[in-house]
């Protein structure tokens, strides 16, 4: 099936991103006919995680300073706890996402990857998800927090933890169709 053909994704990540959680929706996204391009802090590859542990490594495609959002249908933000906390003290980081939230594209993020939605400030009175130690940190912003697989709510679009993945990239495909 290559419904997302001519769609293009963009996935910000950094060092500690939970492997899962960027391989499984990009493996998911390129096989459906999208587009996937990484951007990170530096052009160096960087680690992912499995749980705490040492996983696999990637390149990025450019520097997250040089995305251009008119590029990309969407954003995707893995979790991992290092990932994003080092990302949402990157001022460029932030950014980027509120500039795809008020595009109205649809921006996706997983596990502990809704601290960079926290730290953008774009999820006060939206329905959200998360990894459970982070939901206090999501309430306190003003989402209101639930415990589902996937919740879209508008542009915005959360999950839980690895187990969500196959659910979590759904939610971003049919967001990418709509």
């Amino acid at each position: 099936m290559k419904d997302l053909d001519g769609k293009h994704v963009l996935v910000m990540a950094t060092d500690r991103f939970e492997e899962s959680e960027l391989f499984g929706p990009r493996e998911i996204l390129l096989g459906r006919g999208a587009t996937v391009t990484l951007a990170s802090l530096a052009m160096d590859e960087i680690m992912g995680t499995v749980h705490d542990e040492p996983g696999r490594m990637i390149a990025p495609d450019l520097l997250i300073g040089d995305v251009d959002v008119a590029d990309y249908d969407a954003l995707l933000l893995p979790g991992g706890v290092g990932n994003p906390d080092r990302l949402r003290s990157e001022t460029q980081a932030v950014t980027l996402i509120q500039a795809f939230v008020e595009a109205g594209k649809p921006v996706a993020a997983i596990c502990h990857a809704p601290w960079l939605l926290v730290e953008a400030n774009v999820i006060r009175g939206k329905r959200v998800t998360s990894w459970p130690s982070i939901r206090t940190d999501l309430r306190n912003a003003g989402g209101e927090v639930v415990d589902q697989a996937a919740v879209v709510d508008g542009s915005i679009i959360t999950s839980r933890n690895p187990d969500d993945v196959p659910a979590f990239t759904e939610a971003l495909a049919t967001a990418l169709l709509d």
